[in-house]
């Protein structure tokens, strides 16, 4: 059970880590290495280059501590953009292939009919993820990064990418369920592993999410009306 509380610059951030180990993940993803002793979260994010506002935003939101209002005043925009850029990479070559290749491991693929409906579905599943995460990278921080440099392009607008923003963990759902209800495993460790990690990237998504939803994206929709106006 994590303990829940509202983390400021003077906490220790091994204090943060050990009350809510998921951390580990949003400090990978600011480029936060461990080995920092008993530094606050505001000394080890200065010496590691991280907007200090920026980290204890998505911490204290991903742990139900207030709202996004909250925190809209003291947020980098280009520390968002590296935050969510290295989910990305995070998932894309890192979380998701490890789960294919112990999905591999615990199912019978030689044998089963079930089980390459299993691979297939989870196949085409990442290919959602990549073409989701794909147009992020290739559309949204471009056009995003044009916004820092005070240009604001017609032709596109955060609202285009809130209104097609779906939500890429629906899809493991139906897979857990398959797994769950369906797959006749005669062993349980190696299946049971696998959906424990199904169960923890879809969480783990969902949060991406959530800081794209009420962070991210009011963030940008901000920052364009202020280069809007100043036109």
């Amino acid at each position: 059970m994590y303990i829940h509380g509202t983390y400021h610059r003077d906490t220790r951030m091994s204090d943060l880590v050990c009350d809510n180990y998921p951390v580990l993940l949003v400090m990978s993803r600011f480029g936060i290495a461990l080995g920092f002793g008993d530094k606050s979260i505001g000394e080890v994010c200065e010496e590691t280059g991280v907007h200090v506002g920026t980290f204890l935003a998505v911490v204290n939101l991903l742990l139900d501590e207030g709202e996004a209002d909250d925190y809209k005043d003291d947020i980098s925009i280009g520390a968002l953009l590296d935050y969510l850029h290295n989910s990305h990479d995070y998932f894309l070559n890192f979380r998701l292939p490890a789960i294919r290749r112990n999905l591999l491991g615990a199912i019978d693929c030689g044998k089963r009919d079930i089980s390459i409906v299993i691979l297939r579905f989870f196949d085409e599943y990442v290919a959602e993820v990549q073409k989701h995460m794909r147009y992020e990278e290739t559309t949204v921080f471009p056009y995003v990064n044009s916004l820092l440099r005070g240009e604001c392009p017609e032709m596109y607008s955060i609202d285009v990418f809130r209104r097609r923003h779906d939500q890429v963990e629906a899809k493991l759902t139906e897979l857990k369920n398959i797994l769950i209800k369906y797959y006749p495993a005669s062993g349980s460790n190696e299946l049971n592993g696998v959906l424990f990690d199904i169960f923890t990237c879809e969480q783990d998504l969902a949060s991406h999410n959530y800081i794209e939803d009420y962070l991210f994206i009011p963030a940008i929709q901000t920052l364009e009306s202020k280069i809007k106006r100043a036109k």
